[in-house]
Parts: C-alpha cells; sequence; structure tokens
C-alpha cells in the first residue's frame, strides 16, 4: 500500500481524483484534493474534495446528502493521479444527474459499448412507452405470467444445453435468460443495485466462512 508522501501533488499542493462509481464502473466526476482532504477522505471513509473556485475544502454529500463510501483508492503509475472507487447515495454531479459526464462529444456507432445498465434502461423504455412491433413491450403487454413462463423455458433451455456440454448453445441460452429476468426485473421494480447489494451481502458471508474454516 502506497502511503500519502509516495503521491505527486503538483503545484497548487493538490492531486486529479477521477471518483468512478464501483457498481457500474461508470465515472462520476473529475475532482482535487489536497493532502488534507485525502486525509479526511481515508479516515471517514467518505469523499472530501478542495475546491479550486472556493478556495476551500468540501465534504461530498454534506449538503445534499449525496454521500460518496470509499471502496478503493488508486494511484496511476507516476503517482500523480487517483482513482476513487465509491457507492454513491444519490447523484454525484449538482445539476442531478448521476455523472457530471452527461454530453456527448463523439461516438463511433460501430464500436458502441454495451452494459447491463444500458439494458435496463432501454427495457424500462419500453415498459414505458410500449414501442409497437417491440418483443419487449409484447412482453410487458401480456403481464407477469408471460414473463414467468418465459424465465422458466429459458432455465430449462439452458440446462439442456449445459447437460449437452455445448458450450457456445450454453452460452447462447444464458443470455437469453438474462434478458428474460431482467424484463421480470424491472415489471417487479427491481433494480440492478437491488440485485448488486443483495450480491454483495452474500460475499461478506461467504468470506466470513472462509475465515472460520482457515481458523479451525
Amino acid at each position: 500500500m502506497l502511503n500519502i508522501e509516495e503521491l505527486k501533488f503538483d503545484e497548487k499542493g493538490l492531486i486529479p481524483a477521477i471518483v468512478v462509481d464501483a457498481e457500474t464502473k461508470d465515472v462520476l466526476t473529475l475532482a482535487y484534493m489536497n493532502r488534507e482532504s485525502l486525509e479526511i477522505s481515508l479516515k471517514e471513509k467518505k469523499t472530501c474534495f478542495f475546491s479550486r473556485s472556493r478556495q476551500s475544502l468540501w465534504r461530498k454529500g454534506e449538503t445534499s446528502g449525496n454521500f460518496q463510501h470509499i471502496v478503493s483508492i488508486t494511484a496511476d503509475c507516476d503517482r500523480d493521479a487517483l482513482v476513487v472507487l465509491v457507492d454513491k447515495e444519490g447523484p454525484a454531479c449538482h445539476e442531478g444527474t448521476d455523472s457530471c459526464f452527461t454530453a456527448p462529444v463523439f461516438e463511433n456507432e460501430e464500436r458502441s459499448a454495451f452494459s447491463l445498465a444500458g439494458l435496463y434502461d432501454l427495457l424500462v423504455g419500453r415498459k414505458l412507452e410500449k414501442k409497437e412491433g417491440s418483443y419487449t413491450t409484447y412482453l410487458f403487454e401480456k403481464g407477469i405470467d408471460k414473463i414467468l413462463k418465459k424465465v422458466g423455458e429459458e432455465c430449462t433451455e439452458v440446462i439442456i444445453a449445459g447437460k449437452a456440454d455445448d458450450k457456445k448453445e450454453t452460452v447462447y441460452e444464458i443470455a437469453d435468460l438474462a434478458y428474460h429476468v431482467m424484463v421480470l426485473m424491472v415489471e417487479m421494480g427491481i433494480s440492478l443495485s437491488d440485485i448488486h447489494t443483495e450480491l454483495a451481502s452474500r460475499h461478506v458471508i461467504d468470506h466470513k466462512v472462509k475465515q472460520e474454516k482457515m481458523t479451525k
């Protein structure tokens, strides 16, 4: 582990801190820390920055309640920049958006990034807008029974492909299952964050069990 003395602050005593959502891996904001704000961040396990415009410290969330709980802080190879991984409460941006980076400058349509969060948002859109001719809209219109039936069918397809030891087909069927499960999630108002939180709680339990076994 590095200590603060090994970091390189600029001539104004600042170091850039790129804040990243620990769950989605989205870049939330670019802020700056000085030695004192970094020490506070490490002590309180919440982000504290130095405002270049106000020339003062500010704890993220102290007025808005949108705290950022620090998961990890990593320095780059030159030790002059930080990546701060956080679990956030509420929007990261003062404009009320999840991220400060919301203004597209360029996007290569041939290489547009896929994400589960993006797929989830698309499904939510289909539920709200009911786009004609959309299979997803069809599922939402048919309701929970139809959605559950499809989840069951896709589970069976995964089992059949897995039993046949067909990796390519199993991947295909798991993708189908994942899609239909996410449709079910949207239908029931279950977010990706809800699943992430549940899995994270199980990870902690599993880690404790492993430690107990090692001490016996």
